[in-house]
């Protein structure tokens, strides 16, 4: 970071906490839009959200605009930074969508008529998009809002591209990334769609599992049978289908798919001594989830199997009679969906030609299996050395006083993968929500700490960027 940076930088900071009383207004004000991109219901708020963060960005003196697609629109904003500056291009990217705040009747306040209540660690907003990804957005518009105001613009360019289709398939996603591909050229992301260790340890994710999501269905018979007739002459389709499935893994929880863990590599010696000083607890993890005991791959914790070990596991299952009462028949046919994730260097084309190989090898003779694919996302690695990783860690150490942790997430985010195959852009995951802020349930909440000193920290990291040569 340059001295004039640094000097620009204690003011951006001590602005953006006088921002905070109006910043919580105006994120108040964004989450009063029910901005639910998956029913067609609200698609006019969807769209009004965007235009409302669309004209925030506009008060932050970026060119913004909304870009039309065959679904919600997406906001397009950038600037250009100081004259004549030669750092890095930065892309912001979040979401404006929200889920459904459906079952209503388990909200403490109305959904989108959000409050603030007192929680065990401070004050906390409770509205549904409170932390994902309204919340979270806040605090890089409130970052970029105070660099505007003290220095009239950001440090370096920047480039926000908001989605309004995230929380319902990002099917716009794509193709918007590849028409404007040129216009959104940049050096580095930075996401904020994920969490912290806790409000104390802040956290950049380094590791993003990958997704491979496929429906497996097995046809047998031209149509349902009678089971006092037919059963134990012919293969029963849903009898088979479970033994498909049951193959996948071996007694111990290891993948049984041959050559699945051939692209897995062990974890850096550096992730994983930050890992073993977090302190993790196995069965506070599981109690919350209403389990005693786990189970899964052997010589790996329940964090790194969530975090850096593949899975495959079936996610619905369906065939025959699902009716009250009983029905003696023979399905002709079912049907499962099964979904692996994956984890660094691991390639989604190999792992689904695994995938289904494994299960053509067990079809039944004479019947035959049908695979639908409904995505297939690389993983994602930040390399230890990336200079824009280091750059992020001086800027959060500056906010919380202690160097972020390195963590992984067993999700996956379509996106990051999509700006880093189409743009070829990479991204840091740095985000300030907490396991407990209940995402995609009734009573989602953001605690104020986080979305301060998350303003705070995009502040400090802009500026540490700045510094940097592209």
């Amino acid at each position: 970071m340059s001295i004039s940076t640094h000097g620009q930088l204690d003011s951006v900071l001590a602005r953006t906490d006088a921002n905070q009383p109006a910043g919580i207004e105006r994120l108040m004000d964004f989450l009063r839009i029910p901005s639910v991109s998956t029913d067609p219901a609200f698609a006019a708020d969807v769209r009004r959200a965007g235009e409302w963060a669309s004209n925030m960005l506009k008060e932050c003196g970026f060119e913004s605009r909304l870009v039309n697609t065959h679904g919600h629109p997406m906001v397009l904003a950038k600037h250009p930074g100081p004259k004549g500056v030669t750092a890095p291009r930065v892309l912001f990217y979040g979401h404006y969508d929200v889920q459904p705040a459906d079952p209503i009747e388990l909200w403490t306040s109305p959904p989108f008529e959000p409050v603030i209540v007192e929680g065990p660690m401070g004050k906390r907003v409770v509205a549904r998009g409170a932390v994902d990804d309204k919340g979270q957005v806040m605090t890089f518009l409130e970052a970029l809002r105070a660099w505007h105001a003290c220095a009239g613009g950001p440090p370096c360019p920047v480039t926000v591209i908001l989605e309004g289709e995230e929380e319902s398939g990002s099917e716009s996603f794509e193709p918007f990334l590849r028409e404007y591909a040129a216009e959104l050229e940049s050096d580095v992301a930075i996401v904020s769609d994920t969490g912290m260790w806790d409000i104390n340890t802040p956290a950049i994710t380094t590791m993003l599992r990958g997704l491979v999501y496929v429906e497996a269905k097995l046809k047998g018979p031209s149509h349902d049978l009678h089971s006092g007739l037919y059963g134990g002459a012919l293969a029963n389709p849903i009898n088979s289908l479970a033994r498909m499935i049951a193959s996948l893994h071996h007694d111990d929880g290891r993948i049984a798919i041959e050559g699945f863990y051939d692209q897995v590599k062990p974890l850096p010696e550096k992730i994983k001594k930050q890992w073993d000083k977090l302190d993790f607890d196995d069965a506070e993890f599981l109690g919350k989830a209403g389990v005693k005991k786990g189970f899964g791959e052997p010589g790996f914790n329940a964090m790194e199997r969530t975090w850096c070990r593949p899975t495959c596991d079936c996610n619905g299952i369906k065939g025959g009679y699902q009716g009250e009462g009983a029905k003696t028949v023979i399905a002709s046919e079912a049907t499962a969906k099964i979904s692996c994730r994956l984890v660094a260097d691991m390639d989604p084309d190999d792992a689904f030609n695994k995938l289904s190989a494994h299960l053509r090898a067990r079809v039944p003779a004479g019947y035959t299996l049908e695979m639908k694919t409904f995505g297939k996302n690389p993983p994602i690695r930040v390399k230890d050395e990336s200079p824009y990783l280091v750059a992020a860690e001086r800027g959060l150490a500056k906010v919380y006083g202690m160097n972020p942790v390195c963590i992984g997430t067993g999700g996956s985010i379509p996106a990051v993968g999509l700006l880093q195959r189409i743009l070829g852009v990479e991204s840091l995951l740095v985000g300030f929500g907490l396991d407990d802020d209940r995402v995609h349930s009734p009573n989602e909440k953001f605690e104020l700490t986080c979305f301060r000193r998350g303003a705070l920290s995009h502040a400090a990291i802009l500026a540490e960027l700045a510094g940097l040569r592209p």
